[in-house]
């Protein structure tokens, strides 16, 4: 299979323009050694947690890892394969040992001002541009990120084959499950530590009798439903459709979504402005021979 990368600094020919072999048997650190052999390193991965949750902010992190042995990651994988207690092991571990790390969080009301495809965007874009070191190649997982100002690659389950995307995926889970037992406190009957504000069943009884709090997310459509008769919680500012989830397999539908660049970054309240330019890096993975 044949991905096409995004994003170069310069639009000429980077390091990694040629094909890059990533053998399946390679490991979860294949596509971070493969990207080094011809130049490309340090690779960086980002993930976020918290897209389908109908309530709480929405979470991203970034990594940055080395291959060293001594400072490889036991256990890590696909945080939504590892156990709590498992993820709380990997995440101390790559807070540790990993070259540079960063998370992000977007609050409810941004998420509803953006819409959540470009929340989600933005989430991995300002989780990135916090990397204390820059990189030179970036992994994302299913979501391209342009406006980085290097080369970068959208793997479809990106979490569960690339070292830096998994890292990045215990960051985000790791941090947004902590914010999520802190609301719980401050909203206890809606028992956010026990859902993390996904639309569970539990999740639907509590809005269905409460109506939402204010760190719901207005656009969901099975929170918009449920505002009591002169209750205010905010405004919708944002445009589209409302976004509605299907309660068999979690994922958000919409009739329409937001798309766009958002090339104005202002992750720590000062405008900045960052450019896409172009440039591409062909990976293949290979089988076992």
């Amino acid at each position: 299979m044949t991905l096409v990368g995004n994003g170069g600094a310069s639009g000429q020919a980077s390091p990694g323009s040629g094909r890059v072999q990533v053998r399946r048997d390679s490991g979860i650190y294949g596509y971070e050694r493969a990207l080094k052999r011809v130049g490309l390193s340090p690779v960086a991965g980002a993930d976020e947690a918290g897209r389908g949750a109908c309530a709480g902010p929405l979470v991203a992190g970034a990594a940055i890892l080395s291959d060293a042995k001594s400072k490889q990651i036991t256990g890590l994988r696909d945080s939504k394969l590892l156990t709590a207690a498992q993820r709380e092991r990997c995440y101390d571990q790559i807070v540790a040992k990993a070259i540079a790390w960063s998370v992000v969080a977007i609050e409810p009301e941004e998420c509803d001002r953006l819409g959540m495809h470009v929340a989600n965007v933005e989430a991995l874009r300002r989780a990135l541009l916090r990397l204390d070191v820059p990189p030179t190649y970036v992994l994302t997982d299913g979501f391209s990120v342009d406006g980085l100002g290097v080369p970068g690659l959208s793997i479809r389950k990106g979490d569960r084959v690339a070292a830096c995307v998994a890292a990045a995926s215990v960051l985000a889970k790791v941090t947004r499950d902590r914010m999520m037992a802190e609301l719980d406190e401050v909203y206890p009957e809606y028992e956010f530590a026990v859902h993390k504000g996904y639309c569970t069943p539990l999740h639907q009884e509590h809005l269905d009798r409460l109506g939402p709090s204010t760190v719901h997310r207005m656009r969901f459509d099975n929170v918009a439903r449920t505002v009591k008769p002169g209750q205010v919680v905010r405004s919708i500012l944002g445009r589209g459709d409302r976004e509605r989830v299907d309660p068999q397999t979690g994922q958000i539908e919409t009739g329409q979504i937001e798309t766009g660049q958002i090339q104005s970054v202002d992750p720590d309240g000062d405008s900045g402005m960052v450019s896409a330019e172009t440039a591409q890096a062909d990976i293949t993975e290979g089988g076992t021979r």
